[in-house]
């Protein structure tokens, strides 16, 4: 299989005054097409920096990611988010839907934004396949945490990404919603083969990843295969 992403000794600093505070020191990895990995740690660890580099939505201060064979630190902005739009797909810890749109509309602005036609139909099969096929017309203020979190991952799976990055996706769901919200997870990412990049202080929910890298520090101290792929 091919690697479709690769960290190599990527460091993220910040000024803070005459000093330097590094969040990130030298962190290398590399994930499989189709494969899964857990990122863990403690509060201040740098997982979500992590995450944020990966997916190109910040720069590294030194080291370099690359992502379906494309080196984000050689890219701008802009060309980084055509990279992110056309292939990476994301889920939040609070849900970031636009308010002033449905359920359904939340669900297909990717591809409204990549200006492709006939997404109502997938919308709609995505909703169901998320058990809220009969709320696709409410607003997410009409909606409870985690009917909120499954929109979400109806819209991050909208457009097929070849990668999805999950920044804490249970973080504000009770046991019992977790539970729904994991299962549908990791089965719609079976059935569509994308690769799972995934953010948790769960270590049960990053038990169901294939690898679990833990962060302390700002270093990489393990990488090791979970209880599923053991």
């Amino acid at each position: 299989m091919s690697k479709i992403l690769s960290v190599e000794n990527l460091t993220k600093s910040f000024k803070t005054g005459d000093r330097s505070l590094t969040v990130l020191d030298s962190v290398s990895f590399e994930v499989e097409e189709g494969g899964s990995i857990s990122i863990v740690g403690p509060s201040g660890s740098g997982k979500t920096t992590l995450l944020g580099l990966c997916a190109g939505l910040d720069v590294s201060t030194s080291g370099s990611v690359s992502v379906v064979g494309i080196k984000l630190n050689a890219l701008d902005e802009d060309d980084r988010a055509y990279v992110r739009n056309q292939n990476i797909g994301f889920i939040f810890q609070n849900f970031q839907l636009l308010p002033m749109l449905t359920a359904l509309e939340n669900v297909t602005v990717p591809l409204e934004l990549r200006g492709e036609t006939g997404f109502t139909q997938k919308g709609k099969s995505l909703l169901d396949r998320v058990g809220l096929g009969d709320r696709m017309d409410h607003y997410p203020t009409q909606l409870s945490g985690g009917e909120q979190q499954r929109v979400a991952m109806a819209r991050a799976f909208i457009s097929s990404p070849k990668i999805l990055f999950a920044d804490e996706p249970t973080g504000n769901l009770d046991e019992e919603t977790a539970e729904i919200v994991t299962d549908l997870l990791f089965n719609i990412n079976k059935e569509e083969n994308t690769t799972l990049v995934l953010v948790t202080h769960n270590l049960e929910l990053a038990e169901h990843t294939e690898r679990i890298l833990q962060l302390k520090g700002g270093k990489l101290v393990q990488d090791r295969k979970s209880r599923v792929a053991s």
